[in-house]
């Protein structure tokens, strides 16, 4: 049985709000739904304790109540500078690769297909490898990507925005080559052409200044947030689950 101050956390509350908790398992999932609900009414009863109107708005009572006793402080140039000098390698714009490609679709599951799709990709490969400026002209004949529509012109791919199988062979192509062998993945067989690669760069200060400027200020509201949730815990009864309580004031 749960309970804030005697106020009971019903199990079916408990099990509707489990939705909005993935977790490895149900026992952490049950664990960070039933946290979320004693905050929730830690918060509603503090609001209605100092006088804001629950029953009218529960969650405006609550926003009103959060502006009002959770103070959190700004940081100013010279942290942002700090932040920035201690992190650079997290503020990297990203290496990214500009490819084309042709892809010949078979099913994983149809053995057949994915033989004939490795077989006129290979064949493609191999026009393409002679003259690499037909890859667009094959592309629109015989490709069943989207990209056809501009010549199997990919764009820029990131790390991470693309099948692992595709970003290795890309990773493995010099620009303006085309890859010797089709590439296998899920969706078929690619003929793949690496049109040029952009190497990860450090970024200036000015071009990182508001996105530091945003972290750090969501950080400190959510330590602030955090601390005052805490104190709240501190003064009240809960039982069925234990909270982080302090006993000091909100760092300003």
């Amino acid at each position: 049985m749960i309970r804030v101050d005697g106020v009971e956390i019903p199990e079916r509350a408990i099990a509707a709000e489990m939705q909005h908790h993935p977790a490895a398992s149900r026992e952490e999932a049950w664990r960070q739904a039933t946290e979320a609900l004693v905050v929730r009414q830690l918060l509603l009863a503090e609001a209605a304790r100092q006088g804001h109107d629950v029953a009218a708005d529960e969650e405006a009572a609550v926003s009103r109540l959060l502006a009002a006793e959770v103070a959190v402080p700004e940081a100013d140039e010279a942290t942002f500078r700090r932040w920035f000098a201690a992190n650079r390698a997290r503020l990297r714009s990203p290496e990214a690769w500009h490819a084309a490609h042709i892809l010949l679709a078979a099913d994983p599951d149809d053995p057949e297909a994915r033989r004939a799709a490795e077989a006129e990709a290979g064949r493609l490969a191999r026009l393409v490898a002679a003259d690499p400026a037909r890859l667009p002209e094959l592309a629109r004949a015989h490709s069943a990507c989207p990209s056809r529509e501009q010549g199997g012109d990919l764009g820029l791919i990131e790390p991470g925005s693309t099948v692992p199988e595709f970003e290795a062979a890309l990773r493995a192509l010099a620009p303006g080559e085309v890859g010797a062998a089709p590439v296998a993945t899920r969706y078929g067989y690619h003929v793949v052409r690496l049109l040029r690669h952009e190497a990860g760069r450090d970024l200036p200060f000015e071009a990182v200044r508001e996105r530091i400027a945003a972290w750090l200020q969501e950080a400190a509201r959510r330590r602030a947030l955090h601390q005052y949730i805490a104190i709240l815990a501190g003064r009240a009864r809960i039982e069925g689950i234990a909270l982080a309580a302090a006993d000091g004031p909100l760092v300003q």
